[in-house]
């Protein structure tokens, strides 16, 4: 199982987006703080700015949401689930790509966080 921590400008909009699109559980969620949900073998650590993980480090840099490192959730029909996920709005930072290994898109939660979708080939 891996655990990956995501930083959120607001914890109870990124759990209604991780579970009602992504088809995520809830496992726990403490206050606007923090929750921690579930998929397959993900477990997903949604801190929001009142969490310990976002306090500032020792030289200012403060924790935030967005980048590019992502983590990747495999899905049977790609095209299908994309085109669901539109229905619902979500955002996406590109258009499905095809390479050797399979087909894969880029989408966004509310907070600007990358979630990597592919379908194996």
């Amino acid at each position: 199982m891996a655990s990956v921590r995501y930083f959120v400008t607001d914890v109870d909009e990124a759990v209604r987006f991780y579970v009602d699109r992504l088809g995520f559980t809830l496992g726990q969620q403490f206050g606007p703080a923090m929750a921690i949900l579930t998929r397959g073998d993900l477990t997903l650590w949604l801190a929001g700015p009142g969490a310990s993980a976002s306090r500032p480090m020792p030289d200012g840099h403060k924790p935030i949401p967005g980048g590019w490192n992502r983590f990747v959730l495999e899905v049977e029909d790609l095209a299908g689930f994309v085109e669901a996920l539109h229905r619902k709005s979500v955002p996406f930072r590109n258009e499905i790509v095809v390479g050797p290994g399979g087909k894969q898109i880029l989408c966004e939660d509310p907070s600007g966080n990358v979630i990597e979708l592919f379908e194996p080939a």
